[in-house]
């Protein structure tokens, strides 16, 4: 005899139902898009319609597209379509030429190719030194001289910021998170709290330096704020703010880290190394840093040094490409035409000294503001919504300074705040290593307001 017992088919009906109606709405909410989009660019043609009421037309379907592109950017997908991020960038972008909102031209002169440019370079580099073998031999020769659980998650925590602060954050945590889930099952540890220090301090480290992550990456570009003036005034905040994660962590833990537990040594791996492409990628990445610190263009001396790495025998070029995440320069190329149509419509000199009565020209306003958008529609599209607000501001370096430190941080303040965060807990759930929401909110959002505060305290001052 089973022991299941049959679903009444009204529950099953239910269940059908339950699942059912958020793809009904996706479609119909992306074909209300659409068809406002379509109705502003083929109305003036059609008919005796007057300027002002075509541009009307072009202003509300720039809007239309501009709020459904950014709410399905925020959930990461259209529920009843298979469409990812980079998708619906692209589509919104389409959208807002198809309406006349941005002009085709227009649309070419709007994507960043600074940003796009120093970002394919990093993560050239990165994939080189990925291939050579290098992050897997520093982090089991690192990991393996620790010998107290509390040692190894600082060590964990610097590995982690330190890589993240001059490579690209994404990229770190795409090859370290499975190094420290390995090591820590084989010492016998609860892998968590190791895997949240890749996370949050890959996040609080990148706020270091232009090159740390994406949004820093667009700052840098847009900002022209040099290098080396980003780096020092943003560095002792990711110095300050990785030593918080690691006590922050460690408390919240005390069950793993109290008694001073000697560690058990991991097995010896077996890892495979090309030494001579990990040496070569390696003096091209102290060169290219070398440069940046120089005052060299990010742009040009990320992707001359990313363009000689290619030039080896060690390795064939499509390994390398198949490294890139091309996805994200889709996304980015995406929505920097979707943020110009909104700018072009709908971004008026009233709406701009409405935005400032809030007072944005204040260290902890701006912070607050950005930190709060960050975490409604992510870090990089937060970076370009505040772009038309934060230019005209006075303190014109100390402003965009405080949007890149603002936009990164907020990243700790959920699971879902950076694809950092996600990246970790999707390696480790493929090892069937569960890192949970609240896993992650507990620790994450005390320590995105310490980090902030630090943050607000030391550009306040």
């Amino acid at each position: 005899m089973s022991d299941s017992l049959p679903v009444p088919a009204a529950s099953r009906a239910g269940k059908h139902q339950s699942t059912h109606w958020p793809r009904t709405l996706g479609r119909l909410l992306v074909g209300l898009v659409v068809i406002v989009a379509l109705a502003a660019a083929l109305v003036p043609s059609l008919l005796p319609v007057g300027d002002r009421l075509g541009r009307e037309g072009r202003a509300t379907a720039a809007l239309v597209i501009f709020v459904g592109s950014y709410l399905a950017l925020a959930i990461g997908r259209i529920p009843g379509l298979n469409i990812d991020r980079a998708g619906i960038a692209l589509v919104g972008a389409s959208l807002m030429v198809a309406s006349g909102a941005l002009p085709l031209d227009a649309a070419y002169r709007a994507i960043d190719l600074d940003t796009l440019t120093l970002l394919l370079g990093m993560m050239i580099v990165v994939a080189n030194l990925s291939l050579s073998g290098f992050f897997a031999l520093a982090g089991a020769w690192v990991m393996a001289r620790a010998r107290r659980p509390l040692v190894l998650l600082a060590v964990v925590a610097a590995t982690s910021g330190v890589f993240s602060a001059f490579l690209v954050n994404d990229a770190i945590c795409l090859v370290l998170a499975p190094i420290v889930l390995r090591l820590a099952l084989a010492m016998r540890r609860n892998p968590v709290p190791y895997l949240l220090a890749v996370a949050m301090a890959s996040n609080i480290g990148s706020t270091a330096t232009i090159t740390g992550n994406p949004q820093n990456i667009m700052i840098g570009s847009i900002s022209r704020i040099p290098y080396a003036t980003f780096a020092l005034s943003l560095g002792p905040v990711a110095l300050v703010g990785l030593g918080v994660a690691v006590a922050l962590i460690a408390l919240l833990h005390r069950g793993e880290f109290a008694g001073g537990v000697r560690l058990q040594a991991a097995p010896a791996e077996d890892i495979r190394i090309n030494r001579v492409l990990a040496w070569r990628t390696l003096a091209a990445t102290a060169i290219l840093i070398a440069l940046f610190f120089a005052g060299q263009a990010p742009a040009k001396a990320a992707i001359v040094i990313g363009g000689l790495l290619l030039l080896t025998r060690r390795v064939k070029s499509r390994r390398v490409y198949a490294e890139i995440d091309w996805s994200l320069l889709l996304m980015f190329a995406g929505l920097f035409i979707i943020v110009a149509g909104a700018e072009r419509m709908l971004v008026t000199p009233a709406l701009i000294a409405d935005i400032g009565r809030l007072r944005l020209d204040e260290v902890p306003v701006l912070a607050a503001v950005t930190a709060t958008l960050s975490n409604l529609v992510s870090n990089v599209p937060a970076v370009l919504m505040m772009k038309p607000f934060v230019a005209p501001l006075a303190s014109h370096d100390r402003a965009w300074l405080v949007v890149a430190m603002a936009s990164t941080l907020a990243g700790n303040f959920t699971v879902l705040g950076s694809i950092a965060n996600l990246i970790v807990v999707q390696r480790a759930a493929a090892a069937g290593v569960t890192v949970g929401f609240w896993d992650h909110f507990r620790v994450g959002a005390p320590l995105t307001l310490l980090t902030l505060a630090i943050g607000i305290l030391w550009l306040w001052r």
